[in-house]
């Protein structure tokens, strides 16, 4: 599915339909707006106010709905911490200033972490076919409160390897448990790591290949 942007009076709606995770918060918070089972247009931005549409979006943790504001209002705000969220059998989900390979990518996106995507480095939702299994629950490392929480986060997928993410981050479990507070992490994305989320070189083991 390709990017559908659907202008209303006051609010634009974007939704990228590759990056969708298919959590359903649009759905379940907002059916009036993401209609679902409807033959035609399903995304009706008129059925919410713009700050409602907004709040739609960041509840959004894949970043597939982005919001512009037509009426001069204030859109999505940066995260005042940066945070990436290990999610049981399934993807990393980070809400920070994100840079990936170096390119602005807004402020929410989920990471594949089972090795199967074909969108990777983004989460297709295909660790569901694979059934992934890992914890979204890892042990906490002892770690220090950052001097400085939100600002740019850089993701830098290396070649047939990990993800390297670089910048002030909190990664926390599933339920919002610290793991780590750090300025630096190498993640798994080859999907059999014994030590998820971080890498433990296994992708060089098992002929991983991603760009």
């Amino acid at each position: 599915m390709s990017k559908e942007v659907v202008r209303g009076r006051a609010v634009e709606i974007e939704f990228d339909g590759k990056r969708c995770i298919h959590s359903r918060n649009c759905v379940l918070s907002r059916p009036d707006v993401f209609v679902p089972g409807v033959k035609g247009e399903w995304i009706r931005p008129d059925a919410a106010t713009p700050e409602e549409a907004v709040t739609l979006a960041v509840n959004c943790p894949s970043g597939a709905i982005v919001t512009k504001r037509l009426d001069g209002g204030p859109g999505e705000a940066a995260p005042l911490v940066n945070i990436l969220r290990v999610l049981e059998n399934g993807p990393l989900a980070v809400r920070a200033t994100l840079a990936i390979r170096g390119v602005s990518a807004g402020y929410r996106a989920t990471l594949c972490r089972c090795g199967q995507s074909s969108n990777k480095p983004y989460c297709d939702g295909s660790h569901v076919a694979a059934a992934f299994k890992a914890t979204g629950e890892p042990d906490s490392k002892p770690s220090e409160p950052l001097a400085k929480r939100d600002g740019l986060l850089a993701v830098e997928p290396r070649h047939n390897g990990p993800l390297k993410v670089s910048g002030p981050v909190e990664i926390v479990s599933g339920t919002g448990r610290t793991v780590e507070r750090t300025t630096e992490a190498w993640l798994c994305r080859c999907g059999h790591s014994k030590n998820k989320p971080y890498c433990d070189g296994t992708h060089k083991k098992i002929g991983f290949q991603a760009d």
